[in-house]
């Protein structure tokens, strides 16, 4: 298997599992634009657990709790206090920027662990992002847990008169995504890129972010596009591998957000509501406020 093929794999892991965590989340209703501040401060505080113990599981471990923390934050704010999604999400990406650069700096450098192994020769969480995406489809479109997380961010009135706790199935999905987000950004910081440095990310959360709507909130659309922008992402590294002397080196860095720029204007025309309108929740980014 070509070395350009394993790395986008690896990076399209990373995108998947992270995209999953928040379709899961907007299936529910609730919107966080802030994945990329959710990424760096679970992928920081991973690292930092990773490389003061030696351990990949203990660096994991914190990095998905510090998800679930943050998602719980991000629940808080949007589903008690029924403030505005995007500014709470925005909020969260300042925060982890801001807090990621002052707590991370002692850590700049490399991770000093043993490779993480592969399966193979696949990178192991391109793997367990697949079995994401099937779990994640089966839990949405073939159970009655599903059905009712669907509910509640196509109808939270019509789901709170059947009986159905609107709050607590957000709380669960804000949670439960706010794990995966966690979980992407530590296998960017301890398995893609183990070299902790200041704003490490650069940008990843947000095609993570565009990668949702880009799936139209389709699991396995989700991992397809992932692997596009996995591989983009590594041409715009190393274009001579397909493309010599095709374009500036700065052109092809440019590709991944220029596209998801685009992405981004295609979705919020008149033509795509119209025609894929139906399959965005019809209560995402809403605050529900039961009526007593």
């Amino acid at each position: 298997m070509s070395s350009l093929l394993v790395i986008s794999l690896a990076a399209a892991a990373v995108f998947a599992i992270a995209a999953l965590g928040e379709l899961l989340e907007q299936r529910a209703g609730i919107l966080n634009v802030g994945l990329e501040g959710v990424m760096l401060l679970s992928g920081t505080f991973g690292f930092i657990a990773a490389k003061t113990s030696g351990s990949y599981l203990q660096g994991f471990t914190v990095a998905i709790l510090t998800g679930a923390l943050v998602g719980l934050l991000h629940g808080f704010f949007s589903i008690t206090l029924g403030s505005n999604q995007v500014v709470n999400g925005m909020a969260i990406w300042i925060l982890g920027f801001g807090l990621t650069t002052y707590i991370g700096y002692p850590y700049t450098g490399p991770l000093g662990l043993k490779p993480f192994p592969t399966v193979a020769g696949l990178p192991t969480f391109f793997l367990v992002a697949l079995a994401l995406a099937i779990a994640i489809w089966f839990l949405l479109f073939k159970t009655h847990l599903g059905l009712k997380l669907r509910s509640v961010g196509e109808n939270p009135s019509v789901a709170e008169a059947s009986g159905i706790s609107v709050t607590g199935l957000r709380y669960l999905a804000a949670i439960l995504a706010g794990m995966l987000v966690g979980l992407g950004g530590a296998v960017y910081s301890l398995v893609y890129n183990p070299v902790w440095n200041y704003n490490y990310l650069q940008g990843w959360g947000f095609i993570a972010l565009a990668l949702v709507f880009f799936s139209l909130w389709n699991p396995f659309l989700v991992v397809a596009g992932a692997v596009f922008f996995g591989v983009l992402w590594q041409l715009s590294l190393y274009p001579e591998l397909l493309f010599p002397n095709v374009f500036s080196r700065y052109i092809w860095r440019a590709m991944p957000f220029v596209i998801t720029i685009i992405v981004f204007i295609v979705l919020s025309t008149r033509w795509f509501r119209l025609r894929w309108g139906a399959t965005k929740p019809e209560a995402l980014g809403l605050a529900y406020q039961r009526e007593n």
